[in-house]
């Protein structure tokens, strides 16, 4: 039987890299983060036109982890009217993503007055498990007994891999947080290791994965990387699931810090283009339907309607006459509806 590996004491932060595996790396990520940043800084409202994209985010990183909702039944599910009622697997499902949302936003507001820091990861742990699956595993707190992965029932001889333990767990995360304040040669590799090792501590019962993913946008904003938390990476770790875990299993087994920043670093790349090539093609969508918004509705409210579309793309006509921040009487003309939600 193969023994479990078990976390890396006393090899965090990594002593050293193999820099000229990395070096090429290291350009080509940056470079990307920049061009993608300077589409995002030209946006208008960011916020509310690649919310889709957010939504997006929340739904591959949460089917990481196994649940099976799609962006259309989420935004399905938005429209119709949240309940709290967890009646099916599904709604459950779809919970956890919205979850997620919900604390990636509570975690921004909270970097406009704190550092990036253990108090933040807390409180967007509490809320990533509020009401759903994993709620009475104590959200917002470390756990304190152990915990370890591998198949489903299996004890913690057969487990894949073994977490730091819990008692050793608060110095731990205390390293963790310093070396996110520490100044390092490149800001990407020092995300690439913070990530790998907020996995590798492992520190909650649940909601690890799906926390440390959410971590990558969140040090990227904190750091100024990027203008807004908005970096979308998790369509490339769920296509390289298998890879994803070998090189995070890689580091506590083998010392091998360095495939990881390099496997890292070749995912920061891709999905900085394919979020660059996705925020293109919603401003050029947006700019288009502005124009064709104006001209229908013939009204200096125009550009509200189309930004509450773009954030909300399924919804009932009663939600948009009701929170669309246009005046209610001019809803008494059911043409101007019609013709605003016929785009």
């Amino acid at each position: 039987m193969t023994r479990p590996v078990h976390y890396h004491s006393g090899k965090f932060p990594p002593p050293e890299l193999d820099w000229s595996r990395l070096i090429s790396l290291i350009g080509k990520a940056n470079g990307a983060v920049a061009r993608y940043d300077g589409l995002l800084s030209a946006i208008p409202n960011a916020a509310v036109l690649l919310s889709p994209l957010t939504t997006q985010e929340a739904v591959l990183s949460s089917r990481i982890e196994g649940t099976q909702a799609t962006i259309g039944e989420v935004l399905e599910y938005e429209a119709k009217g949240e309940t709290s009622d967890l009646a099916s697997e599904k709604e459950a499902d779809i919970w956890e993503v919205l979850n997620y949302r919900k604390a990636m936003r509570a975690a921004e507001s909270m970097l406009n007055e704190l550092p990036l820091s253990q108090r933040v990861i807390c409180e967007a742990h509490r809320i990533l498990l509020a009401g759903v699956r994993g709620h009475g595993r104590s959200p917002g707190e470390y756990r304190r007994i152990p915990n370890w992965i591998g198949p489903s029932g299996c004890s913690i001889e057969e487990a894949r891999y073994v977490p730091i333990g819990a008692n050793m767990l608060p110095d731990a995360m205390s390293e963790w947080e310093r070396y996110i304040h520490s100044e390092e040669p490149d800001r990407l590799v020092q995300l690439a290791i913070i990530h790998a090792e907020f996995e590798a501590l492992h520190p909650f019962l649940d909601g690890n994965g799906r926390l440390g993913r959410m971590l990558i946008p969140l040090f990227m904003y904190y750091t100024r990387l990027i203008q807004q938390p908005m970096f979308y990476i998790s369509a490339f770790l769920e296509t390289n699931r298998e890879a994803y875990y070998e090189r995070l299993l890689a580091i506590s087994r083998d010392n091998d810090w360095t495939s990881w920043v390099a496997f890292f670093l070749t995912a920061v790349i891709e999905q900085a283009g394919d979020n660059l090539s996705k925020a293109n093609a919603i401003l050029e969508l947006y700019n288009t339907m502005k124009t064709r918004f104006a001209e229908i509705t013939r009204s200096q409210y125009a550009i509200h309607a189309l930004d509450w579309v773009f954030e909300r793309p399924i919804f009932k006509s009663p939600d948009f006459i009701a929170s669309a921040s246009i005046p209610k009487e001019l809803f008494k003309n059911k043409a101007y509806v019609s013709r605003g939600l016929s785009t």
